[in-house]
């Protein structure tokens, strides 16, 4: 837990030392800063990274139309680009008097933002509505494996460790790769279809009419090749899960005299089997995310996590086949959520197309390659964490495993704002509404900073009995309760690092994302 609480101070300093520059009224032109350049228009001078150069010729290029200068409420004059017609949110929060906020205000000693930090206006309600139901979907996994902990753990400290080292193998396998997918659909599949919308296809997104069952159905690219690398990709996981367990439990230090050998080989042996529906169904979420709507997925992930419990109760104890019981049932949950996805998505998109866009697949391939190197160095700290804590033994191991489930579980709550931020901003940005895209940034990080406040004080008063959900082992239990201060105290910082990726990850600069998570 100190490692995990240490990776998320180096990435938030990280990030907000980049951020911050945002509000410097005098930059300095020969520092390289992606935000800067993308939030606002950049300086003529100013040096920018290799990451933004596509997205900073764009803004560039806008900038030189040389429009005479004039008051920011004249949309003729306006040096922003005006892509919508009709009163948007913007128009309320960026068109005033005061054009540049970031210089201060008369009437506000404050740093223009931490201005109106409580303030519940039309963005935050927005943003909120994005993310609250994101985060009920995106505490699937973590929820999963909650639920699988607290059944087993009733099994004794064995089982319990056995497979708290699974799902971290698996962990590390699966979301190496099924993590950056996840992003790269969002991000991708909102700018095109703000591209679409605001391109010169002024009816719309494009519309199928080939045969019948595909009538009527918008057609996305994007969507089609998520969906297919996705295909390949689950299947590639579990062959290597499946075939490599033996492999993958000597690496993480369970020699085949342990006796949390067996059980921890077959959890993962059959989890590995969930791995295609796992990974199919984080792109089609991703496809939605990119369209806003963040309740189907709620809906889909919901039914099947009931099912998953109802199973574990019935595999486990009424069965009576132990740690296969809570392996068999997560994979069957998965299915039927990916099941329920395709099929809401399958109303409104063409999932397969008859050709695929090498040039777009090449996209995904260099995007995703930049963030399969951060998610390593993500998932190689908190495996290193979890390797150490097995080569103490099952009760260290145990009470490891119940500190970092609840840690990961309060945690990707405000994953959830990160990824409300990061739809509006590709959206927002792709259709060149730079001063929504600054108030975006601005009002995520103000509501990220709150959550974690609010989570580093419950977990403070209620790990205790948090922890005795999971078993009863009083030593178990006294391991994990001495973990309350790594588990509370990170989480203000670790919410702005999870806001902070979402962020960048919304103009595309996944360059720079990658970059400081491995340096740092």
């Amino acid at each position: 837990m100190a490692l995990a609480c240490g990776l998320a101070r180096h990435r938030c300093h990280s990030h907000l030392h980049n951020l911050f520059l945002i509000g410097n009224s005098n930059p300095n032109p020969n520092r390289s800063c992606f935000f800067y350049s993308t939030i606002r228009p950049p300086f003529k001078s100013q040096k920018l990274s290799s990451a933004g150069n596509r997205l900073t010729t764009l803004s560039t290029a806008r900038l030189q139309q040389n429009v005479p200068k004039s008051s920011p409420n004249d949309p003729s004059t306006n040096t922003l680009p005006q892509a919508k017609t009709q009163p948007s949110r913007s128009d309320n929060l960026v068109d005033q008097p005061d054009s540049n906020p970031d210089s201060g205000s008369s009437l506000s000693p404050l740093p223009y933002p931490l201005r109106n930090v409580l303030k519940l206006d039309v963005l935050a309600l927005e943003i909120l509505s994005i993310a609250l139901p994101a985060a009920l979907a995106l505490l699937a996994d973590p929820i999963t494996s909650l639920v699988d902990t607290a059944f087993v753990g009733h099994l004794g400290s064995v089982e319990l460790a056995a497979v708290g080292v699974s799902v971290s193998v698996f962990n590390l396998v699966s979301k190496l790769f099924n993590v950056p997918l996840l992003n790269l659909t969002t991000s991708f599949v909102a700018e095109e279809q703000a591209a679409i919308t605001n391109g010169s296809n002024e009816s719309g997104p494009p519309v199928c009419d080939g045969p019948p069952d595909h009538k009527g159905k918008i057609l996305l690219p994007s969507v089609s090749t998520s969906l297919a690398l996705a295909t390949g990709l689950g299947i590639a996981e579990t062959v290597a899960l499946s075939v490599g367990s033996g492999f993958l439990m000597n690496t993480m230090g369970i020699p085949a005299e342990s006796s949390m050998r067996i059980p921890a080989e077959q959890f993962l042996t059959l989890r590995a089997f969930g791995a295609p529906p796992l990974v199919i169904a984080l792109a089609a979420q991703g496809t939605f995310r990119g369209f806003k709507d963040t309740k189907t997925p709620l809906y889909a992930v919901g039914a099947g996590n009931v099912l998953n419990a109802i199973l574990d109760a019935i595999l486990i104890f009424c069965f009576g086949i132990g740690v296969a019981g809570a392996a068999i049932a997560t994979v069957i949950s998965e299915y039927l959520t990916a099941f329920i996805l395709l099929s809401k998505l399958n109303d409104k998109v063409q999932l397969m197309t008859p050709n695929v866009d090498a040039g777009r697949v090449a996209r995904y391939l260099k995007s995703g390659g930049l963030l399969i190197g951060r998610s390593l160095a993500v998932l190689m700290i908190t495996t290193l964490a979890t390797s150490m804590a097995a080569r103490e033994g099952a009760i260290s191991m145990a009470g490891h495993q119940i500190c970092f489930q609840v840690w990961l579980a309060v945690s990707l709550l405000t994953d959830a704002l990160a990824l409300a931020g990061q739809a509006l901003l590709a959206s927002g940005y792709s259709q060149g509404s730079y001063g929504e895209a600054r108030e975006v940034v601005y009002k995520v990080l103000q509501i990220g900073l709150i959550t974690g406040v609010a989570l580093a004080v419950f977990l403070f008063l209620g790990f205790g009995a948090l922890s005795s959900l999971f078993t009863v082992d009083s030593e178990v239990l006294k391991i994990a309760r001495s973990g309350t201060l790594f588990v509370a105290g990170s989480q203000p910082m670790n919410a702005l690092a999870f806001v902070l990726d979402g962020l960048y990850y919304g103009v595309s600069d996944f360059g720079y994302a990658a970059y400081s998570m491995l340096l740092e």
